[in-house]
């Protein structure tokens, strides 16, 4: 029995075959979930259905080691209503894209469809193997991108994994074609349960500051003065104000810590804005 046995439905980002569908698996047997699967065909919408659907989880990606955060995700992880929907668990899984095609000729394809983030993490493949005036499609998932084929001429392609090509009925023209052989994505389990400490956890933070000099140097100063290891830190837009933005930060240690206690209460006294976005295990 784990902290999540009284999940009942796991949400993830659809249709079926996509990598975040695997990540999905591996969360249910890390968990022992034996829930309900829906599919939903943003991150927006996931996550909106984990912010209104009681003893529910959704899987998401949340960090890609190319592209760096999953903008999306972080973007509206921070504005669901209820406050306790936070990251759980997060694995690391290995990406490797394909090429997937209902022809078989590589030469013919001169469109394709997939996600913003993996036709990035193809840009070398796709600008020195593929036509010079090449037609890009972007939609919600790379898994959509594979379904949508069957509405497509054959000089459509798509970019997705085996798997995808595998439910699909695909050809893969091409195998491996990200830039980086060692592409990883980092996927995030959220909802809103409370997550035991083990040994090796990590805390994320988002706050913003009022907009004056040193206002972020005090916060980083907090950190400093307690010893504790940021492991990552990054800004976005506010979206409530030009100028303003709000600030993420990764550091070592659990919520249920003392010396954490004393963090973020501390950090809480310099924010205009605080948010706990979760307090989990590292992969």
């Amino acid at each position: 029995m784990t902290f999540l046995n009284s999940a009942q439905i796991v949400a993830y980002l659809g249709p079926g075959g996509s990598y975040t569908e695997m990540a999905k698996d591996v969360f249910c047997e890390r968990y022992e979930l034996n829930a309900q699967w829906e599919t939903r065909p943003t991150i927006k919408k996931v996550l909106e259905f984990v912010d209104t659907t009681p003893n529910s989880v959704a899987v998401l990606p949340i960090e890609n080691s190319i592209e760096g955060a999953v903008r999306e995700t972080i973007d509206n992880l921070i504005r669901t209503k209820n406050p306790k929907i936070k990251i759980l668990s997060e694995i690391v899984m290995p990406i490797k894209h394909c090429l997937l095609s209902r022809t078989t000729e590589l030469y013919s394809i001169s469109n394709i469809i997939s996600h913003p983030q993996a036709l990035a993490q193809c840009q070398n493949f796709i600008h020195n193997e593929m036509p010079r005036h090449l037609n890009i499609i972007q939609v919600a998932s790379t898994s959509e991108a594979a379904k949508s084929l069957q509405n497509y001429n054959l000089t459509y392609a798509a970019i997705g994994s085996k798997k995808t090509a595998e439910i699909y009925s695909l050809n893969i023209l091409k195998d491996n074609i990200n830039d980086d052989p060692d592409n990883k994505t980092r996927f995030a389990l959220i909802g809103d349960f409370d997550t035991p400490k083990t040994q090796q956890d990590n805390t994320a933070l988002a706050f913003s500051t009022e907009n004056k000099s040193g206002a972020l140097l005090e916060i980083l100063q907090i950190f400093h003065d307690y010893e504790i290891n940021l492991s990552y830190i990054d800004s976005r837009p506010s979206k409530t104000k030009f100028g303003e933005y709000t600030f993420f930060v990764d550091f070592d240690g659990h919520v249920s810590d003392e010396k954490i206690i004393k963090v973020l209460k501390e950090v809480q006294e310099h924010t205009l804005y605080y948010r706990l976005v979760g307090s989990y295990e590292r992969w």
